[in-house]
C-alpha cells in the first residue's frame, strides 16, 4: 500500500503552491530557464548543437595518404595544402641509392587547430614507390599497410575498452600522376586496381605548370577514358541534395567536372600585381598556386575539406565493412595465420601424434612384459 504525501512549499509572498510547481521551483532556480514562447516546442531541434560541441570538444582524425613517383611534388603539395611542414628533415636519396630502394611507409602525424577546431592530420607517404627498375610488387607494401590498419581497428573495436580508439584507417589515398606521359601507365593502372576496393583513390595530375591549358584538358579526358576502360573505381562525390543552395550546387558540379585534378604546389612567397603570393616564378610570368584560373589546387584542397566527413562515412560503411565481413568470414576477427607458421604447426602436431604412439607401444610392451613375469612367478610358485 503506497503513501501519498503532500508538498506544500510558500512562494515569495507566502501564499502555498501545489505540488508540481513546487517541484519544478525547487529543481529549478527562479529565472534561469523560461517557457518557450512557440506552442508545441520541445526543445531538441537543438540536438545538432550538443553534436557540434561534442565533436568539436573532441577533435577530428582523418589519414591522408600519398602515393607516386619520386618528384612529383607530393611533399610540396601536402605543405602547401595545410600550410605546414611536414617534412622538416628529409634526406632526398640520390639517383644511386634510387636503384636500390624499396618501397617504405613513413606516416607523420600533426596537430592543426583552426578557430577551435583540432584535427589530427596523419599523412603517410611512399618514397621508393616507382622508383626502380622492376615495379611489379612495389605496391605490395601499401595494401599491406592498409589491411593492417584495418585489422588494427578491428581489433581495438573487438576489445574491452573501446572508448579511445584511435583511428588509423586510411580514408583518402591521392595517387600522382605524372604530366609528361600520354595517360596512364601500366603501374598506374594496376596500382589503382588493387587498392580501389580499399580507399578512396583520387587522381591528381601533378606539375600542372608543364601542361598548357588545352594539354591539360586532352590529358584528363584521356585518363578518365582510360580509367573507366580499365574499370578502376575512383572516389565520386556525393550529388548536392535537393534542398542545398544552388552556390553549393554550383560548387559541387565544379568540383565534379574537375577531376582528375591538375595542381602545382609551393610553398614559396612571391610578390605578383603588387601583393605576396604562393607561387611559382618563371621568366614569361607567375603560377599561383591559389589561382583558380592557373590550377586545381583550390579545387582539390575544397573537395577535401568539404567532403572529410563522407570520406570518412564511405571509409567506415564500405571499405571497411567489406574487410570486415571478408575477415569474419574466414574465422573471427583474428588475423589468419601466415603460411610459413601453419606449416610449423601441422610439423608439431605431426611430431607430437607421433610421440604418443610410441609412448602407448612402450606402455603397451610394459604391461606384456609385466603380465609374462607374473605367469613365471605363479608356475614357479605351483
Amino acid at each position: 500500500m503506497s503513501k501519498t504525501s503532500k508538498i506544500s512549499v510558500c512562494d515569495h509572498s507566502g501564499h502555498s503552491l501545489p505540488a508540481a510547481a513546487a517541484a519544478q521551483c525547487m529543481l529549478v532556480p527562479q529565472g534561469q530557464f523560461t517557457n518557450p514562447e512557440t506552442p508545441g516546442y520541445v526543445g531538441f531541434a537543438n540536438l545538432p548543437n550538443q553534436v557540434h560541441r561534442k565533436s568539436v570538444k573532441k577533435g577530428f582524425e582523418f589519414t591522408l595518404m600519398v602515393v607516386g613517383e619520386s618528384g612529383l611534388g607530393k611533399s610540396t603539395l601536402i605543405n602547401s595544402l595545410f600550410l605546414t611542414d611536414l617534412y622538416p628533415e628529409r634526406i632526398i636519396p640520390g639517383a644511386a641509392e634510387k636503384i636500390e630502394r624499396t618501397v617504405q611507409i613513413e606516416a607523420s602525424t600533426v596537430e592543426i587547430e583552426e578557430r577551435g577546431v583540432k584535427l589530427r592530420l596523419t599523412v603517410v607517404d611512399t618514397p621508393g614507390y616507382g622508383d626502380a627498375i622492376n615495379s611489379q610488387d612495389c605496391f605490395s607494401t601499401i595494401i599491406s599497410y592498409i589491411d593492417d590498419q584495418f585489422e588494427r581497428y578491428l581489433h581495438d573495436e573487438s576489445g574491452l575498452n573501446r572508448r579511445h580508439i584511435v583511428d588509423n584507417r586510411v580514408h583518402c589515398c591521392f595517387y600522382f600522376i605524372s604530366p609528361l606521359g600520354h595517360g596512364l601507365k601500366p603501374l598506374d593502372v594496376q596500382f589503382m586496381k588493387a587498392i580501389h576496393n580499399k580507399v578512396n583513390v583520387v587522381p591528381v595530375i601533378a606539375k600542372a605548370d608543364t601542361l598548357t591549358l588545352r594539354e591539360r584538358e586532352r590529358l584528363k579526358r584521356r585518363i578518365l577514358d582510360e580509367i573507366d576502360e580499365h574499370g578502376i573505381k575512383i572516389y565520386h562525390l556525393p550529388d548536392a541534395e535537393s534542398d542545398e543552395d544552388e552556390d553549393f550546387k554550383e560548387q559541387t558540379r565544379i568540383l565534379k567536372a574537375s577531376i582528375p585534378f591538375a595542381v602545382v604546389g609551393s610553398n614559396q612567397q612571391i610578390e605578383a600585381k603588387g601583393k605576396k603570393v604562393r607561387g611559382r616564378l618563371y621568366p614569361w610570368g607567375v603560377v599561383e598556386v591559389e589561382n583558380p584560373e592557373h590550377n586545381d589546387f583550390l579545387k582539390l584542397r575544397t573537395m577535401l575539406i568539404t567532403h572529410m566527413q563522407d570520406l570518412q562515412e564511405v571509409t567506415q560503411d564500405l571499405h571497411y565493412e567489406n574487410f570486415r565481413s571478408e575477415r569474419l568470414k574466414r574465422g573471427g576477427s583474428r588475423k589468419g595465420p601466415e603460411p610459413e607458421e601453419t606449416d610449423k604447426d601441422m610439423i608439431l602436431q605431426e611430431k607430437e601424434a607421433e610421440l604418443r604412439r610410441m609412448q602407448e607401444m612402450i606402455a603397451k610392451m610394459q604391461a606384456q612384459m609385466q603380465k609374462h613375469g607374473d605367469g613365471e612367478g605363479d608356475g614357479q610358485h605351483v
